[in-house]
């Protein structure tokens, strides 16, 4: 388990660090030039946000798994919220975002090893969860 968590918080700094190519990708920039100014700050904060938590997580599962791993509440409460976390945008990966994504290879093949990635620290948290409970 701790090598599933290892890979897990490398994964999520991985895709943190590549998340930083989307604004330039996807035209952020000139996309959110068209809204209110406070809606596109407050855009560009909960980005910001969401890099936070995906460096954050990562890199305390990456540096510290067996933290995860001590049976303790607190890792109970990191597992939960992480498992949550990651469910919850695999759900939104293709509820929310698969009819939006733009076509193309280079896009689906993004797209499905993001979507991998999503799906593996989803099982990878759950099953820290499933086995301190």
């Amino acid at each position: 388990m701790r090598t599933l968590l290892l890979i897990a918080g490398l994964g999520q700094i991985a895709l943190a660090l590549a998340s930083l190519a989307a604004p330039r990708i996807l035209q952020w920039r000139a996309q959110t030039a068209r809204l209110e100014p406070l809606t596109a700050r407050i855009f560009w904060v909960y980005a910001c946000y969401i890099l936070g938590t995906n460096l954050c997580l990562g890199g305390l599962t990456a540096c510290a798994p067996d933290l995860l791993l001590d049976r303790s509440v607190l890792a109970r409460c990191v597992a939960g919220y992480a498992a949550l976390y990651w469910g919850a945008r695999l759900v939104i990966q293709f509820v929310w975002f698969r009819a939006a994504c733009p076509k193309g290879a280079w896009y689906a093949a993004a797209d499905a090893a993001f979507t991998i990635g999503i799906a593996f620290a989803t099982a990878c948290y759950g099953a820290v969860l499933f086995d301190l409970w």
